[in-house]
């Protein structure tokens, strides 16, 4: 992911409309739909955004980094949409309870998008970045943005052109091999090729 961008190279209001409209080929539970995006274009725009979400302090190097992207996507959700659909007679849970969700799959569903608009901006050639929005700022955005509280801002992806700049140091942590992650059969069994069934079939 990328951490600096060139300011001067703005991002072209047709490119993000075709990430966004990617985003939205995402998996929907129930095709709920519940998903908004919101594009800050261009430094008035994106300088609104950062004023929203300052703090008292200087920005680090990490933030002063990511304030240089000319384009910002906030990626909303919207927890009734998938309520009311569920509410359906072929669904069932008319009592719209989110006891149903111990998953909030209104969140899930704008990630994976947030996801499809990553994978598309690299193929483009674009530097992307997902981050949070910090919970105390949250009131303030929705504020500045006109964003309606039955909408939550899962994260925001920024874009722009790559500029030089520092690795992460969480890499240092390394990338967790694959045989630790990859469980087969059952919790904590190996997960190698060949070590399962499957590895018996094909021609």
């Amino acid at each position: 992911m990328v951490r600096r961008f060139d300011p001067g190279v703005p991002v072209p209001e047709e490119v993000v409309r075709d990430l966004v409209d990617l985003a939205t080929r995402a998996p929907s539970a129930g095709f709920s739909q519940g998903w908004d995006y919101l594009a800050l274009l261009g430094r008035e725009e994106t300088d609104a955004f950062w004023a929203a979400t300052a703090d008292a302090e200087e920005p680090d190097g990490w933030l002063e980094g990511l304030m240089t992207a000319p384009a910002l996507v906030l990626c909303l959700s919207h927890p009734a949409a998938y309520l009311d659909r569920y509410a359906e007679p072929d669904k069932g849970w008319a009592d719209r309870s989110t006891e149903h969700w111990p998953v909030p799959y209104w969140d899930t569903d704008v990630a994976m998008g947030a996801m499809i608009m990553l994978l598309r901006a690299v193929d483009l050639g674009l530097g992307a970045l997902f981050f949070g929005v910090p919970v105390e700022a949250h009131g303030q955005v929705r504020a500045r943005f006109g964003i309606p509280e039955s909408r939550r801002v899962v994260g925001v992806v920024a874009l722009g052109t790559e500029a030089p700049h520092p690795k992460s140091p969480s890499l240092r942590r390394g990338r967790r091999p694959l045989d630790e992650v990859l469980h087969r059969g059952r919790f904590g069994a190996p997960g190698e090729v060949g070590s399962g069934p499957s590895a018996t079939m094909g021609g």
